[in-house]
């Protein structure tokens, strides 16, 4: 194999392994990270690589069809028939108001209507990759925004089809790239390309629901994890290439397999799987897209590229905000909608290289082009943090002070206890508390949530609980306890800090994930921390004793011995900062919990050989 492979090989691994965590550790995501190593990489900067930029890029979009594979796995049919209105209704919509704006703008502007035609269809796309993976890292893609981002993505590959029937049909002089060049079937009447791709739709849908589960019960008796592997890329790239041959997208048809296996017993096996390759390979997807930001271009003609850029981003951003209110999502959602499609999609560089072959365009608008879909991309991460640094807060800010508003208004109260997060984890507590006829008032950053905790009869208001202005509102001058029960470690840390410097008298009962986590409130003067695994694990410990033929009190015991010790163990450790000493305080701390249970056990038989003596007996109650 040729040498340079290995060494460009080297030299992307290279960049993701060093930018990707910086990326990470400065809270900006992966995908800035992929970019950034891209544009430091590529011809602009440093020059490790070059023109097979294009080249990898094509090889790397294979990432995007194994995406829509996995996200496929993850949707059961059922629940793609109930997104049907969003995917044809909203994702049709944004195409075409979008490609409609861009045409009458770029007419007006001089261009021909076949150039601008062109132009707004492929504006009107947005990037798959960039934004379901922005929206799986930040945890929205079972939100309102992440649903309806999904459905317009959804729609967009689906159009992919007639797109490219129409464009050739554009051609200023004739072209040189007919769609006998881009499909095997190219030379077929209208008619015979409509049943080539009815059959291969046809041949998924029958392998997948009668073909395959056979093929997967035989490589998993094998039980060699290597040719469940094979066989899972087999089938993506089979799928790839049957979608390839008729002229459909390779993504379409990976997530229609992918659909087609949701209620399988080996849905996760395959997702499992296929999800290393999926992740290097979108990662080296954003690379290239930053390696080919050509920043020449752009120092030598930056007002027109930026205000492409600009236009481009504004003009997506408004029609799928109105959109979005079309459509119902809410404020908060429809802005993380909004902006998250707001680019241009990595399809527009095979349009426009289908454009530029086919005459419609020319070579001086192609290069613009690109580099503004290459920094449109590029600016997708950034858009997103500051929609969530400022935006969104500020929506919060709105959802106080405006008295018009529904439910998103924190109404003054004086309850005795806040919780703050109504995730399963609050959710639990609250209910306990209502139980008892304790008032309690609600508050929850994630709207989707609070609509439907509203629906089924719950008062919870939508706020950040980290704003103390909003804490006040909310009653806390009054109340006497905050459970802070958030899900974002961060925040619950900022809440901590919040309460501390503006309301002290509040008692603070706070949820941790982990050890880790309980140092770090202690610190803080935490003195009531509850980690979220603790009291679980210790239940399924007494359940597996009781199943191994121990008496139930004695299970009980051994939990509370061990529960106790944890916590003073949990306070001790906390205050050691050297991790060396940190090392041997967990062993000496692990010895000193094996000779206190022994000792728990020793006494226990004792006093069970009294029990027996006298004919007296204990009952141990979990407290």
């Amino acid at each position: 194999m040729h040498e340079s492979f290995f060494i460009h090989a080297f030299i992307y691994l290279a960049g993701a392994v060093i930018m990707v965590p910086i990326a990470q550790y400065f809270k900006l995501g992966s995908v800035l990270g992929y970019l950034l190593a891209g544009i430091i990489i590529g011809p602009s900067f440093l020059k490790l690589v070059g023109e097979e930029s294009q080249d990898v890029m094509h090889f790397a979009e294979f990432g995007v069809v194994m995406m829509l594979f996995v996200i496929g796995l993850e949707l059961e049919p059922l629940r793609l028939w109930r997104l049907r209105r969003r995917i044809v209704g909203l994702g049709g919509a944004q195409l075409l108001s979008t490609a409609l704006l861009v045409f009458i703008i770029c007419s007006l502007l001089g261009l021909s209507w076949q150039v601008s035609l062109t132009l707004g269809t492929i504006i009107s796309m947005s990037s798959t990759a960039i934004v379901l993976q922005i929206l799986e890292e930040k945890g929205w893609n079972k939100t309102m925004a992440g649903r309806s981002a999904f459905a317009v993505l959804l729609f967009q590959d689906m159009a992919i089809i007639p797109i490219l029937a129409i464009l050739p049909l554009l051609s200023l002089n004739g072209g040189n790239t007919t769609t006998e060049e881009t499909t095997l079937l190219g030379h077929l009447p209208g008619w015979g390309q409509t049943l080539a791709v009815i059959g291969a739709v046809t041949i998924i849908i029958v392998a997948g629901k009668y073909l395959l589960y056979p093929v997967f019960r035989a490589m998993a008796r094998t039980r060699l994890r290597e040719m469940f592997t094979a066989i899972v890329l087999l089938l993506v790239v089979g799928i790839a290439l049957l979608m390839h041959l008729v002229g459909l997208s390779p993504a379409l048809g990976a997530f229609l397999g992918g659909v087609l296996l949701a209620n399988s017993e080996y849905r996760h096996e395959l997702e499992s799987a296929i999800d290393p390759f999926k992740g290097l390979l979108l990662g080296l997807f954003f690379m290239t897209v930053g390696s080919t930001i050509d920043f020449k271009l752009v120092v030598q003609q930056p007002w027109i590229i930026t205000g492409m850029v600009l236009g481009v981003i504004l003009l997506k951003a408004a029609i799928l905000l109105l959109l979005g209110k079309i459509f119902n999502i809410r404020n908060a959602q429809n802005f993380i909608f909004s902006l998250g499609l707001a680019q241009i999609g990595e399809f527009a560089f095979v349009l426009l290289s289908f454009s530029l072959g086919e005459g419609i365009i020319s070579a001086e608008l192609n290069s613009l082009m690109m580099a503004t879909v290459a920094i449109s991309m590029a600016c997708t991460p950034l858009l997103m943090m500051f929609n969530e640094k400022f935006i969104l807060t500020r929506l919060c800010a709105v959802s106080v002070d405006d008295k018009n508003k529904d439910y998103s208004d924190v109404e003054e109260e004086e309850n005795p206890v806040i919780i703050a997060g109504y995730g399963h984890f609050g959710n639990t507590v609250g209910r306990f508390l209502q139980a008892h006829n304790i008032p309690v008032t609600v508050l929850d950053y994630d709207s989707d949530n609070v609509d439907f905790l509203r629906k089924v009869g719950l008062k919870v208001y939508f706020g950040d609980a980290t704003r103390h202005d909003l804490l006040e509102i909310a009653g806390a001058n009054k109340a006497e306890i905050l459970i802070i029960a958030i899900g974002d470690e961060e925040k619950r840390m900022v809440l901590i800090e919040t309460v501390k410097k503006h309301f002290p008298h509040l008692y603070l009962l706070v949820r941790a994930k982990d050890r880790n986590e309980a140092y770090n409130q202690m610190n803080a003067g935490m003195m009531h921390i509850y980690r979220e695994s603790l009291d679980t694990s210790l239940r399924l410990g007494v359940d597996a004793l009781k199943i191994l033929g121990h008496k139930r009190h004695e299970a009980v015991r051994a939990a509370k011995t061990f529960f106790v010790h944890d916590e003073k163990t949990l306070k001790y450790l906390s205050s050691i900062r050297n991790n060396e000493e940190y090392i041997v305080a967990i062993r000496e701390k692990m010895q000193e919990l094996d000779i206190l249970m022994k000792a728990d056990r020793e006494e226990f038989q004792v006093e069970v050989e009294e029990e027996d003596r006298t004919g007296g007996g204990k009952d141990f109650q979990v407290r």
